[in-house]
Protein backbone atom coordinates (compact mmCIF):
# COMPACT_ATOMS: atom_id res chain seq x y z
CA UNK A 1 0.00 0.00 0.00
CA UNK A 2 3.00 2.31 -0.40
CA UNK A 3 1.20 3.93 -3.35
CA UNK A 4 -1.23 5.40 -0.82
CA UNK A 5 1.58 7.35 0.85
CA UNK A 6 3.02 8.59 -2.45
CA UNK A 7 -0.35 9.89 -3.68
CA UNK A 8 -1.39 11.37 -0.32
CA UNK A 9 1.99 13.08 0.14
CA UNK A 10 1.50 14.81 -3.23
CA UNK A 11 -2.16 15.57 -2.35
CA UNK A 12 -3.41 13.60 -5.37
CA UNK A 13 -7.06 12.45 -5.04
CA UNK A 14 -7.54 8.67 -5.20
CA UNK A 15 -9.86 5.77 -4.43
CA UNK A 16 -8.68 2.96 -2.18
CA UNK A 17 -10.12 -0.50 -1.48
CA UNK A 18 -8.53 -2.75 1.15
CA UNK A 19 -9.54 -6.34 1.92
CA UNK A 20 -10.48 -7.57 5.39
CA UNK A 21 -7.09 -9.22 6.02
CA UNK A 22 -5.17 -6.41 4.24
CA UNK A 23 -3.67 -8.90 1.77
CA UNK A 24 -5.36 -7.31 -1.25
CA UNK A 25 -5.84 -3.69 -2.23
CA UNK A 26 -6.82 -1.47 -5.14
CA UNK A 27 -5.52 2.10 -5.25
CA UNK A 28 -6.13 4.37 -8.23
CA UNK A 29 -6.10 8.08 -8.96
CA UNK A 30 -9.57 9.58 -9.34
CA UNK A 31 -8.60 11.37 -12.56
CA UNK A 32 -7.82 8.02 -14.23
CA UNK A 33 -10.18 5.69 -12.38
CA UNK A 34 -11.22 2.60 -14.35
CA UNK A 35 -14.70 2.97 -15.86
CA UNK A 36 -15.86 -0.30 -14.27
CA UNK A 37 -15.27 0.98 -10.74
CA UNK A 38 -18.20 3.01 -9.37
CA UNK A 39 -18.54 4.55 -5.94
CA UNK A 40 -20.73 6.63 -3.69
CA UNK A 41 -19.35 8.02 -0.44
CA UNK A 42 -21.83 10.42 1.09
CA UNK A 43 -22.35 13.17 -1.50
CA UNK A 44 -19.40 12.04 -3.64
CA UNK A 45 -20.15 9.67 -6.52
CA UNK A 46 -18.98 8.98 -10.09
CA UNK A 47 -22.17 7.65 -11.70
CA UNK A 48 -25.84 8.50 -12.31
CA UNK A 49 -28.46 6.86 -10.10
CA UNK A 50 -30.97 4.67 -11.94
CA UNK A 51 -34.44 3.46 -11.04
CA UNK A 52 -35.02 -0.25 -11.45
CA UNK A 53 -37.49 -0.62 -14.33
CA UNK A 54 -38.10 -4.36 -14.35
CA UNK A 55 -39.59 -7.01 -12.12
CA UNK A 56 -37.07 -9.05 -10.20
CA UNK A 57 -36.90 -12.09 -8.00
CA UNK A 58 -34.59 -12.70 -5.07
CA UNK A 59 -34.01 -15.99 -3.29
CA UNK A 60 -31.56 -16.80 -0.51
CA UNK A 61 -30.19 -20.25 0.26
CA UNK A 62 -28.72 -19.89 3.75
CA UNK A 63 -26.46 -22.24 5.64
CA UNK A 64 -28.50 -24.71 7.70
CA UNK A 65 -29.07 -23.89 11.35
CA UNK A 66 -27.19 -27.05 12.39
CA UNK A 67 -24.08 -25.98 10.47
CA UNK A 68 -24.35 -22.43 11.78
CA UNK A 69 -24.71 -23.74 15.34
CA UNK A 70 -21.39 -25.61 15.06
CA UNK A 71 -19.64 -22.32 14.30
CA UNK A 72 -21.67 -20.45 16.94
CA UNK A 73 -20.84 -23.02 19.62
CA UNK A 74 -17.16 -22.82 18.68
CA UNK A 75 -17.25 -19.06 19.24
CA UNK A 76 -18.98 -19.46 22.61
CA UNK A 77 -16.30 -21.93 23.74
CA UNK A 78 -13.59 -19.42 22.82
CA UNK A 79 -15.41 -16.70 24.75
CA UNK A 80 -15.77 -18.96 27.79
CA UNK A 81 -12.02 -19.62 27.57
CA UNK A 82 -11.36 -15.88 27.74
CA UNK A 83 -9.94 -15.62 24.20
CA UNK A 84 -12.62 -13.18 23.04
CA UNK A 85 -15.40 -11.10 24.54
CA UNK A 86 -17.14 -10.17 21.31
CA UNK A 87 -16.68 -11.79 17.89
CA UNK A 88 -18.37 -10.87 14.64
CA UNK A 89 -19.28 -14.23 13.07
CA UNK A 90 -20.02 -14.10 9.34
CA UNK A 91 -21.15 -16.59 6.72
CA UNK A 92 -21.67 -16.66 2.93
CA UNK A 93 -25.20 -17.21 1.62
CA UNK A 94 -25.73 -18.21 -2.04
CA UNK A 95 -28.49 -16.09 -3.62
CA UNK A 96 -30.50 -16.26 -6.84
CA UNK A 97 -31.77 -13.24 -8.77
CA UNK A 98 -32.37 -12.10 -12.34
CA UNK A 99 -30.52 -8.85 -11.59
CA UNK A 100 -26.89 -8.21 -12.43
CA UNK A 101 -24.47 -6.82 -9.88
CA UNK A 102 -24.50 -3.51 -11.71
CA UNK A 103 -28.32 -3.33 -11.75
CA UNK A 104 -28.41 -4.01 -8.00
CA UNK A 105 -25.74 -1.39 -7.40
CA UNK A 106 -27.27 1.39 -9.51
CA UNK A 107 -30.74 1.03 -8.00
CA UNK A 108 -29.79 0.25 -4.40
CA UNK A 109 -30.14 2.84 -1.65
CA UNK A 110 -27.24 3.31 0.76
CA UNK A 111 -24.94 6.16 1.80
CA UNK A 112 -21.79 4.19 0.90
CA UNK A 113 -21.73 2.07 -2.25
CA UNK A 114 -19.06 0.39 -4.35
CA UNK A 115 -19.22 -1.53 -7.64
CA UNK A 116 -15.96 -3.23 -8.53
CA UNK A 117 -15.44 -4.62 -12.03
CA UNK A 118 -18.51 -6.91 -11.93
CA UNK A 119 -16.74 -8.89 -9.19
CA UNK A 120 -18.52 -7.52 -6.13
CA UNK A 121 -20.72 -4.75 -4.80
CA UNK A 122 -21.22 -3.28 -1.35
CA UNK A 123 -24.10 -1.04 -0.25
CA UNK A 124 -23.05 -0.13 3.26
CA UNK A 125 -24.66 1.97 6.00
CA UNK A 126 -21.44 2.06 8.05
CA UNK A 127 -18.77 4.74 7.98
CA UNK A 128 -15.26 3.67 8.95
CA UNK A 129 -13.11 6.77 9.43
CA UNK A 130 -13.17 10.34 8.23
CA UNK A 131 -10.21 12.72 8.44
CA UNK A 132 -10.91 16.44 8.19
CA UNK A 133 -8.47 19.17 9.24
CA UNK A 134 -6.26 16.66 11.09
CA UNK A 135 -9.23 15.29 13.09
CA UNK A 136 -9.81 11.56 12.67
CA UNK A 137 -13.28 10.27 13.52
CA UNK A 138 -14.75 6.78 13.52
CA UNK A 139 -18.36 5.66 13.79
CA UNK A 140 -18.71 2.10 15.16
CA UNK A 141 -22.11 0.61 14.40
CA UNK A 142 -23.47 -2.13 16.66
CA UNK A 143 -27.12 -2.84 17.39
CA UNK A 144 -30.10 -3.16 15.01
CA UNK A 145 -33.86 -3.41 15.47
CA UNK A 146 -36.92 -3.45 13.21
CA UNK A 147 -38.21 0.13 13.21
CA UNK A 148 -41.83 -1.05 12.96
CA UNK A 149 -41.76 -2.63 16.43
CA UNK A 150 -43.57 -0.75 19.16
CA UNK A 151 -41.16 1.57 21.03
CA UNK A 152 -38.30 0.19 18.91
CA UNK A 153 -35.88 3.00 19.83
CA UNK A 154 -36.48 2.58 23.54
CA UNK A 155 -36.13 -1.21 23.29
CA UNK A 156 -32.80 -1.21 21.45
CA UNK A 157 -31.29 1.44 23.73
CA UNK A 158 -32.44 -0.43 26.86
CA UNK A 159 -31.27 -3.87 25.68
CA UNK A 160 -28.45 -4.90 28.05
CA UNK A 161 -26.82 -7.31 25.57
CA UNK A 162 -26.80 -4.68 22.83
CA UNK A 163 -25.45 -2.11 25.28
CA UNK A 164 -22.61 -4.44 26.35
CA UNK A 165 -21.68 -5.17 22.72
CA UNK A 166 -21.68 -1.50 21.84
CA UNK A 167 -19.55 -0.50 24.83
CA UNK A 168 -16.96 -3.15 23.91
CA UNK A 169 -16.72 -1.88 20.33
CA UNK A 170 -16.49 1.76 21.45
CA UNK A 171 -13.66 0.85 23.83
CA UNK A 172 -11.89 -1.07 21.06
CA UNK A 173 -12.16 1.83 18.60
CA UNK A 174 -10.97 4.30 21.23
CA UNK A 175 -7.90 2.13 21.68
CA UNK A 176 -7.40 1.87 17.91
CA UNK A 177 -7.53 5.64 17.45
CA UNK A 178 -5.13 5.99 20.38
CA UNK A 179 -2.52 4.08 18.34
CA UNK A 180 -2.44 6.77 15.64
CA UNK A 181 -3.69 9.99 17.26
CA UNK A 182 -3.98 11.96 20.52
CA UNK A 183 -6.79 13.42 22.63
CA UNK A 184 -9.25 10.60 21.95
CA UNK A 185 -12.84 11.35 22.97
CA UNK A 186 -16.33 9.96 22.48
CA UNK A 187 -18.33 12.74 20.83
CA UNK A 188 -21.67 10.90 20.62
CA UNK A 189 -22.61 7.66 22.37
CA UNK A 190 -25.32 5.35 20.98
CA UNK A 191 -27.20 7.59 18.60
CA UNK A 192 -29.86 6.21 16.23
CA UNK A 193 -29.94 6.18 12.41
CA UNK A 194 -32.77 4.90 10.21
CA UNK A 195 -31.73 2.63 7.34
CA UNK A 196 -33.64 0.84 4.59
CA UNK A 197 -33.36 -2.97 4.48
CA UNK A 198 -35.34 -4.16 1.50
CA UNK A 199 -39.00 -3.66 2.38
CA UNK A 200 -38.13 -2.98 6.04
CA UNK A 201 -36.83 0.03 7.90
CA UNK A 202 -34.27 -0.61 10.64
CA UNK A 203 -32.95 1.46 13.50
CA UNK A 204 -29.16 1.22 13.73
CA UNK A 205 -27.15 2.23 16.82
CA UNK A 206 -23.81 4.02 16.34
CA UNK A 207 -21.32 6.15 18.25
CA UNK A 208 -18.81 8.78 17.14
CA UNK A 209 -15.23 8.83 18.45
CA UNK A 210 -12.60 11.37 17.42
CA UNK A 211 -8.92 12.18 17.98
CA UNK A 212 -6.24 14.60 16.77
CA UNK A 213 -3.67 13.47 14.18
CA UNK A 214 -0.19 14.83 13.61
CA UNK A 215 -0.19 17.25 10.66
CA UNK A 216 2.00 14.92 8.57
CA UNK A 217 -0.60 12.11 8.50
CA UNK A 218 -0.79 12.36 4.70
CA UNK A 219 2.75 11.00 4.43
CA UNK A 220 2.01 8.07 6.76
CA UNK A 221 -1.49 7.18 5.63
CA UNK A 222 -0.82 3.53 4.79
CA UNK A 223 0.67 2.90 8.24
CA UNK A 224 -2.26 4.67 9.88
CA UNK A 225 -4.75 2.46 8.04
CA UNK A 226 -2.73 -0.67 8.73
CA UNK A 227 -2.65 0.09 12.47
CA UNK A 228 -6.43 0.36 12.82
CA UNK A 229 -7.55 -2.39 10.41
CA UNK A 230 -9.53 -4.58 10.39
CA UNK A 231 -12.43 -2.48 11.66
CA UNK A 232 -13.40 -3.36 15.22
CA UNK A 233 -17.12 -3.58 14.47
CA UNK A 234 -16.62 -6.48 12.04
CA UNK A 235 -13.87 -8.32 13.95
CA UNK A 236 -14.25 -8.07 17.73
CA UNK A 237 -12.32 -7.67 20.93
CA UNK A 238 -9.57 -8.22 21.89
CA UNK A 239 -8.79 -7.80 18.22
CA UNK A 240 -5.67 -9.93 17.74
CA UNK A 241 -6.97 -13.14 19.32
CA UNK A 242 -10.48 -12.61 17.96
CA UNK A 243 -9.19 -12.31 14.39
CA UNK A 244 -7.30 -15.60 14.89
CA UNK A 245 -10.52 -17.28 16.08
CA UNK A 246 -12.42 -15.92 13.07
CA UNK A 247 -9.82 -17.43 10.75
CA UNK A 248 -10.21 -20.80 12.45
CA UNK A 249 -13.98 -20.97 12.82
CA UNK A 250 -15.58 -19.19 9.86
CA UNK A 251 -14.19 -21.68 7.34
CA UNK A 252 -14.02 -19.36 4.33
CA UNK A 253 -12.09 -16.33 3.12
CA UNK A 254 -13.89 -13.04 3.61
CA UNK A 255 -11.83 -11.40 0.85
CA UNK A 256 -12.91 -7.78 0.37
CA UNK A 257 -16.04 -8.34 2.48
CA UNK A 258 -15.70 -6.39 5.77
CA UNK A 259 -12.69 -4.58 4.35
CA UNK A 260 -12.91 -0.84 3.67
CA UNK A 261 -13.10 1.53 0.74
CA UNK A 262 -12.73 5.26 0.60
CA UNK A 263 -11.74 8.48 -1.09
CA UNK A 264 -8.81 10.77 -0.38
CA UNK A 265 -9.77 14.07 -2.04
CA UNK A 266 -6.37 15.78 -1.80
CA UNK A 267 -7.09 17.20 1.62
CA UNK A 268 -9.54 15.01 3.54
CA UNK A 269 -10.37 11.29 3.71
CA UNK A 270 -13.76 9.54 3.80
CA UNK A 271 -14.25 5.79 4.10
CA UNK A 272 -16.76 3.03 4.84
CA UNK A 273 -16.81 -0.59 5.99
CA UNK A 274 -17.81 -3.01 3.22
CA UNK A 275 -20.84 -4.72 4.73
CA UNK A 276 -24.06 -5.56 2.80
CA UNK A 277 -21.86 -7.35 0.26
CA UNK A 278 -22.61 -9.42 -2.86
CA UNK A 279 -19.87 -11.23 -4.78
CA UNK A 280 -19.49 -13.29 -7.96
CA UNK A 281 -18.29 -16.79 -6.95
CA UNK A 282 -17.94 -19.64 -9.45
CA UNK A 283 -20.56 -18.23 -11.79
CA UNK A 284 -23.11 -17.52 -9.05
CA UNK A 285 -23.79 -14.81 -6.49
CA UNK A 286 -22.92 -15.04 -2.81
CA UNK A 287 -24.14 -12.61 -0.16
CA UNK A 288 -21.93 -12.34 2.92
CA UNK A 289 -23.43 -11.29 6.26
CA UNK A 290 -22.84 -11.67 9.98
CA UNK A 291 -23.42 -10.46 13.51
CA UNK A 292 -21.72 -9.96 16.85
CA UNK A 293 -21.57 -12.89 19.29
CA UNK A 294 -21.13 -12.49 23.05
CA UNK A 295 -21.57 -14.90 25.95
CA UNK A 296 -25.21 -13.79 26.25
CA UNK A 297 -26.02 -14.45 22.57
CA UNK A 298 -28.79 -16.86 21.57
CA UNK A 299 -28.00 -19.18 18.66
CA UNK A 300 -31.50 -19.06 17.13
CA UNK A 301 -31.77 -15.26 17.13
CA UNK A 302 -28.19 -14.83 15.86
CA UNK A 303 -28.87 -17.27 13.02
CA UNK A 304 -32.02 -15.33 12.11
CA UNK A 305 -30.09 -12.04 12.16
CA UNK A 306 -27.56 -13.40 9.66
CA UNK A 307 -30.43 -14.40 7.32
CA UNK A 308 -32.32 -11.11 7.82
CA UNK A 309 -29.24 -9.14 6.74
CA UNK A 310 -29.36 -10.83 3.33
CA UNK A 311 -31.52 -8.39 1.35
CA UNK A 312 -31.50 -6.02 -1.61
CA UNK A 313 -32.13 -2.37 -0.58
CA UNK A 314 -34.12 -1.54 -3.70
Amino acid sequence: MSEIDALAKDKVPFLFIISYDKSESFIQRLDSLDSDVLFKIGSLQNYEDELLDKAYFFKKNPLSFDKYKIKFDGVIEEIKSGNSYLLNLTTPTPIETNLSLKEIFLSSKAPYKLYFKDKFISFSPEKFITIEEDIISTYPMKGTIDASLKEAKEKILADEKEMAEHIMIVDLMRNDLGKVAKNVKVDSFRYIDMIKAGDKELLQVSSKISAVLASDWHENLSRLLNDILPAGSISGTPKKSTVEIIEKIEGYKRGFYTGIFGIYDGKNLYSAVMIRFVEQVNGGLVYKSGGGITLDSDDVSEYQEVIDKVYLPL
